[in-house]
């Protein structure tokens, strides 16, 4: 079977390299990425639209295929305010679900983040736990939540926190109650997403830290 794929946040550290990986597999016939700065990627398979992501209603339609990933996200650093990360993160990946589903794609892949839960204490947790809850309401056929612990790989703009962290916690054993603070790089995030979006279990499930690296395995 052959998959039309829609990404957001294909320039991302996970995004980028997912948009690799749909780019070279066989089991995707089409790309279509959302991007607010050009990807630079030219492929038969893939169709990229610049977008505002807060003029949705002007490119809603063009939000179809079988299955979307949704790896958009940003940092308070990067835009000045915990309000105008929450935009990024949960509005915008949460209106792009909303159309996705409302325009019958019945599969959807979410990165969330270790930790997300509705009843946190850290604001960002919160916020990831927000997003997973109110995804969980739009009711997908399929919707698989990936929730990775510090990210590392190359980066257009560094977090300095994951990259001081990935140093300090790379060197932590995989014990339990500590896996979640094992950095997992971004290309694995992304071979997670795409072969858990791609395998026959449907319903809801959340791929925590361990289970992103038994895709080693």
């Amino acid at each position: 079977m052959h998959y039309k794929a829609v990404l957001i946040g294909a320039t991302g550290l996970v995004g980028s390299e997912l948009l690799q990986y749909l780019i070279n597999d066989d089991r995707i016939s089409q790309i279509r990425v959302f991007v607010r700065s050009s990807t630079g990627i030219q492929n038969p398979k893939l169709e990229e639209f610049i977008v505002q992501f807060d003029e949705l209603n002007q490119w809603r339609k063009e939000i179809k295929g079988d299955i979307l990933f949704s790896a958009l996200g940003t940092t308070r650093k990067q835009v000045g305010t915990r309000e105008a990360q929450r935009i990024v993160d949960y509005d915008y990946q949460l209106r792009v679900a909303q159309v996705a589903r409302i325009n019958g794609i019945k599969n959807l892949v979410l990165v969330s983040a270790s930790g997300a839960n509705v009843k946190s204490i850290f604001a960002y947790s919160k916020m990831k736990g927000e997003l997973e809850r109110d995804v969980m309401k739009l009711s997908f056929d399929k919707l698989t939540i990936i929730r990775p612990g510090l990210l590392k790989g190359l980066r257009i703009k560094k977090r300095f926190f994951e990259e001081k962290a990935g140093i300090i916690f790379g060197i932590i054993p995989m014990i339990p109650k500590l896996e979640a603070m094992k950095p997992v790089s971004g290309k694995l995030v992304a071979f997670c997403c795409l072969e858990k979006g791609l395998d026959a279990e449907r319903g809801q499930r959340i791929i925590g830290p361990k289970d992103i690296f038994q895709q080693l395995k």
